[in-house]
């Protein structure tokens, strides 16, 4: 815009209007030529006076608070103030737009499980989240401008930050709550480094389970397996009398059913980690599960001990009906293969006051220290490993158990002291619990409910 224009225009016609307003006025004190100049000087710094005004209202605007509006000017004053207002309200708004999106992106970092930190070219916290906070045991309000290596002294880690190969992370325990860390730094802009930190403490215990899992069944396959091949060697290379061959056929026959308990657990295992949860609407008497729990316990036992079976309550229990026969059997086959002969085996269930439902089983074997208890349910944990085998045991059935309580949303509880016995006992929530009719009382020796089949 040709903004001179009119300023000069107005300079101009203040001139000549003050020039010619001097001249009359001068003309009767004979000063002519003095009034024009007067007239004209002053016509003109009047202008440049008020022109100075207004150019003053707008500095002093941008010199004060431009949150309120721009003053309102004519000409050049108040098109600038415009221009100027208006660039300002565009740079707010971006600033604003720009304030919004990093709120949104630390917000996003903050919410992330992995911890999130920002060191400048000095290695001092410039940032860090509240993951990484927790993870490093630093605090983000007091420790902001801290050098990192002043607060996290692990050597692993100090050393991975002074060496400068980052192309791998560093993997270390942190020594406030004793988690296992994996330590990532990326470099990034001048000097500035972006720390990442994950706590793998149950990758890395998983990882554990899964190289004790491959251990153990590699050593329980391998001992039957160097069993049989003695024995097919034994009778291939030496002659053996009927008797002799009659024993090493049956100690064969007795490998050969260990591997296939075996197989079968870890089959079982297998199923119940990779199939959906058991159905809420499918409903099992408990007492057709107490036959067959009763018919299995009299062949295992042989008359050796004193079985009971005590059904207080008349129910149904819903859930899958193999996995729950599978899971009460592991128990009831527990509890005789570790008694012995004459010892008292009681099977329970009953519906609690609260609507959920108990299965029991004590026995009076030789029980269990108290600092085994936790780890009984691991896979292949045994408490005498020798023992165990003795029985016929393939260390999975404590943890199918485990498995099938969790499916149903029970609760698995272990009592045992050594050389008194053992209690195991599983609880189903109300929900899987429906208790049909009063009150029962049937405690037998034989079946409960004759006409169910197992």
């Amino acid at each position: 815009m040709n903004w001179w224009i009119p300023r000069a225009c107005a300079v101009v016609g203040a001139a000549v209007g003050g020039g010619v307003l001097g001249y009359v006025l001068g003309d009767s004190l004979y000063w002519h030529w003095l009034g024009l100049l007067l007239g004209m000087t002053s016509a003109v710094a009047a202008v440049v006076f008020f022109d100075t005004m207004r150019g003053y209202r707008v500095l002093g605007w941008l010199r004060d608070d431009q949150g309120r509006p721009a003053p309102v000017e004519v000409g050049l004053w108040g098109e600038l103030a415009y221009r100027i207002e208006r660039a300002i309200r565009a740079r707010e708004a971006t600033l604003s737009q720009e304030r919004l999106r990093l709120t949104q992106f630390l917000a996003a970092i903050e919410a992330s499980p992995n911890g999130v930190m920002l060191l400048d070219k000095d290695e001092h916290i410039q940032w860090c989240n509240r993951v990484s906070a927790e993870h490093l045991g630093i605090d983000p309000g007091r420790d902001i401008g801290q050098r990192v290596t002043n607060l996290v002294r692990t050597p692993m880690f100090v050393d991975y930050l002074q060496a400068g190969d980052f192309s791998l992370p560093v993997v270390f325990v942190s020594p406030r709550d004793q988690v296992t860390l994996s330590v990532l730094i990326r470099p990034y802009g001048e000097g500035m480094k972006l720390l990442l930190s994950q706590d793998i403490t149950e990758r890395e215990r998983a990882d554990m389970m899964r190289r004790d899992f491959v251990a153990n069944v590699s050593h329980e396959i391998r001992t039957p397996l160097t069993v049989l091949s003695g024995f097919i060697e034994t009778m291939t290379n030496l002659p053996l009398t009927e008797v002799e061959r009659k024993r090493v056929l049956g100690l064969m026959a007795q490998q050969t059913q260990r591997m296939q308990s075996l197989v079968t657990d870890l089959l079982t295992l297998a199923q119940l980690e990779g199939s959906p949860r058991p159905p809420t609407d499918l409903w099992i008497s408990v007492a057709k599960l107490m036959d067959c729990l009763h018919a299995d316990a009299t062949s295992l036992s042989q008359g050796k001990h004193e079985l009971r079976f005590v059904l207080q309550d008349a129910a149904e229990v819903a859930g899958a009906e193999t996995e729950l026969l599978s899971a009460m059997g592991n128990l009831v086959s527990n509890a005789i293969r570790y008694t012995a002969p004459g010892g008292r085996i009681e099977v329970r269930w009953e519906v609690l006051p609260s609507g959920e439902g108990r299965f029991a089983v004590r026995d009076t074997g030789i029980g269990v220290s108290k600092e085994h208890l936790p780890r009984l349910t691991e896979r292949f944990y045994r408490v005498d490993g020798s023992r165990s085998r003795e029985t016929g045991g393939t260390g999975l059935g404590l943890s199918i158990v485990k498995h099938v309580v969790l499916r149903h949303a029970g609760e698995l509880d272990i009592e045992s002291e050594p050389g008194v016995g053992s209690l195991f006992s599983i609880t189903f929530p109300v929900q899987r619990v429906r208790r049909l009719g009063g009150k029962l009382e049937d405690e037998r020796s034989g079946a409960l409910v004759d006409d169910h089949r197992c």
